[in-house]
C-alpha cells in the first residue's frame, strides 16, 4: 500500500485554513469587554438587614432536599441571634442583591423581593462608597422596587426597549452572586413573553444566563450595553441555577417605577371576573375554531365586568386589539391599564364575536381596606376581602363567607396557604360572613397557636392551619 505524501506547501495551506476558520468562528461571538467597562460603574450592591423573631425549632432544614420551585434569589442569608444563643428567638438576617442606577441623582432599581421587610438597606457603588437607601415603594405583584440614595451626578445605565427583544438574541448579567460584586454571566434569550406560577402581571424573559443568589435586582443587557430586563428567578430542583432564568422588563418595570416615585403605589386595572382556561373541547363547544382566550367563569356583580355588560360563558379573546392567547395573559393586559380607563374588549358569545366596552376599576387594596374600617387586622393576617355575591353562595351552598381578593405575599395567610379566589366560611370554627366580622375575629385570635380556616376553593371545601406572629 502507498502512503499519501502531501507536498509541504499544501500541508501549510490546510493548517493556515484551519486557523482562519477558527478566527472566523471566533469572530461571530460577541464580545462583552466593552459592554461590561460602560455599564459596571452604574450596577449596584444592595444589602439589607432585619430583625425577625424565630422558634428555635424552625431555625434550619438540616439537608432535606431542596424541591422543585420558582425561586426568587435576593442572597444568602445570614442569622446572627443575640449573644450567639441558641435559644433566643430574635435573630438579626442580613441579605444581599443587586441593583441599577437609573437617574442622577440617585434613583435605583432593584427586585422588591430584595428589600422585602428590610430594616435597613444600604446600596454599595462601583467607587465602594456605601450609602442608605430609602424605599420610595415596592409592588410585589411584578417584584420591581425603587430606591432613592443621597448622591449626585451618578453614572447611568441606558435603557433598552424589551418590547424589540428576540428569541436567541445574546445577553448579559451583571451583579453580586453570593457577594462577589461586578460579576459578569452571559448567554441567550430562549423565550419571551413567559408566564410564571402566581406572576400572572410579568410576561417574563426566560434566559439560559446563569443567575445565583444575589443576582437578583441586578441587570441584564442587550449586546448595545442597553437594559432589558431585571434578573428576577429562577427555575431549580437543587436550590442553584439550573439553565433557566426569568428577568422582568424592562419597558414593564419602568411603568412600575414610574408610578411608584408619583405615588409611592402601583394602581393597576381590575376587571371582576373568575378566568378559566379554554381547553379544545371547550372552543369547539363555544364556536370556536382555536383553544385561544380567557374563559369567564364568574363575575363579581359589582365589578367592572357584570356592569360592562360581560357574561358568564363569555371568552375574551382581545383586550384593546391584542391578542389573549391564553387565559394566563388576559391579568397581564388588563393590569397595565390605569383605572378609570375604558377597555375594548373582543368576544365570542354563543358563537358570535361580539365586542364590549368596560370601564375597569382599581384592585382592591389591603391599606384601604384596613383604613376603612378603622383597623389593621386585615393587614396583620395579610389578606383583602370581599363579600360573596348571592350567586357564589347558592352555588357553594352556604349562607356567608368572604372572598380573598388579594394575598400579601410572605404574609400570615401566604404562610398559610391562602390563594387569591378562596373563600373563607370560618376561622377558628367561627362563622365568617362580611370583612367586618372577619376582623373581628382576627382580633381575638391568640398568636402562636394553629388556628383552623374552613375555605372554599375550586368548588371544594378544605381546611388549612394559619398561626399568627
Amino acid at each position: 500500500m502507498k502512503r499519501l505524501v502531501l507536498p509541504s506547501t499544501l500541508w501549510l495551506c490546510l493548517v493556515a485554513m484551519f486557523f482562519i476558520g477558527q478566527n472566523a468562528y471566533a469572530q461571530t461571538l460577541p464580545d462583552f469587554t466593552e459592554l461590561v467597562e460602560d455599564a459596571a460603574p452604574g450596577v449596584v450592591n444592595i444589602s439589607t438587614s432585619r430583625t425577625v423573631q424565630r422558634s428555635p425549632a424552625l431555625q434550619g432544614f438540616g439537608n432535606q432536599e431542596i424541591p422543585e420551585i420558582f425561586r426568587h434569589f435576593f442572597g444568602d442569608s445570614f442569622p446572627t441571634p443575640p449573644g450567639g444563643g441558641g435559644g433566643s428567638r430574635s435573630q438579626e438576617r442580613q441579605s444581599l442583591g443587586s441593583g441599577f442606577i437609573i437617574s442622577a441623582d440617585g434613583y435605583v432599581m432593584t427586585n422588591a423581593h430584595v428589600v422585602q421587610d428590610a430594616d435597613e438597606i444600604l446600596v454599595r457603588l462601583n467607587d465602594r462608597r456605601e450609602l442608605p437607601a430609602e424605599l420610595i415603594g415596592s409592588d410585589a405583584q411584578t417584584d420591581v422596587a425603587l430606591l432613592k440614595i443621597d448622591a449626585n451626578n451618578l453614572p447611568v445605565l441606558n435603557l433598552g426597549d424589551s418590547d424589540e427583544l428576540k428569541v436567541g438574541a445574546w445577553v448579559a448579567a451583571i451583579g453580586s452572586p453570593f457577594g462577589f460584586d461586578h460579576s459578569v454571566t452571559a448567554g441567550i434569550v430562549s423565550a419571551i413573553n413567559r408566564t410564571l406560577p402566581r406572576d400572572a402581571y410579568v410576561p417574563f424573559i426566560q434566559t439560559d444566563v446563569a443567575i445565583n443568589p444575589g443576582n437578583s435586582g441586578g441587570p441584564l443587557f442587550n449586546l448595545e450595553g442597553e437594559v432589558i430586563g431585571i434578573n428576577s428567578q429562577i427555575f431549580t430542583r437543587s436550590g442553584g441555577f439550573m439553565g433557566l432564568s426569568f428577568a422582568i422588563p424592562i419597558n414593564v418595570a419602568m411603568d412600575v417605577a414610574d408610578q411608584l416615585r408619583e405615588d409611592g403605589r402601583v394602581n393597576r386595572g381590575w376587571l371582576g371576573v373568575m378566568i378559566q382556561p379554554v381547553s379544545q373541547d371547550l372552543a369547539e363547544s363555544f364556536g370556536m375554531s382555536e383553544a385561544v382566550g380567557a374563559l369567564v367563569a364568574d363575575l363579581d356583580p359589582e365589578g367592572p365586568a357584570a356592569q360592562g355588560g360581560l357574561q358568564a360563558g363569555d371568552v375574551i379573546i382581545e383586550v384593546n386589539g391584542e391578542e389573549v392567547d391564553r387565559s394566563s395573559t388576559l391579568p397581564r393586559l388588563i393590569g397595565r391599564v390605569a383605572p378609570g380607563n375604558d377597555v375594548e374588549l373582543t368576544l365570542m358569545r354563543d358563537g358570535e364575536q361580539v365586542s364590549e366596552t368596560v370601564e375597569l376599576g382599581s384592585w382592591p387594596d389591603m391599606a384601604s381596606s384596613a383604613s376603612a374600617s378603622g383597623s389593621d387586622n386585615q393587614v396583620r393576617l395579610g389578606v383583602a376581602v370581599a363579600e360573596v355575591d348571592q350567586a357564589t353562595r347558592e352555588r357553594l351552598g352556604i349562607s356567608g363567607g368572604v372572598e380573598v381578593r388579594q394575598v400579601e405575599p410572605d404574609s400570615v395567610a401566604a404562610q398559610a396557604g391562602l390563594r387569591a379566589g378562596d373563600i373563607l366560611v370560618s376561622i377558628d370554627h367561627r362563622s365568617v360572613s362580611s370583612a367586618d366580622e372577619l376582623m373581628q375575629i382576627v382580633e381575638a385570635l391568640p398568636n402562636d397557636r394553629a388556628i383552623p380556616v374552613r375555605l372554599y376553593r375550586d368548588g371544594r371545601s378544605l381546611f388549612v392551619a394559619l398561626r399568627l406572629e
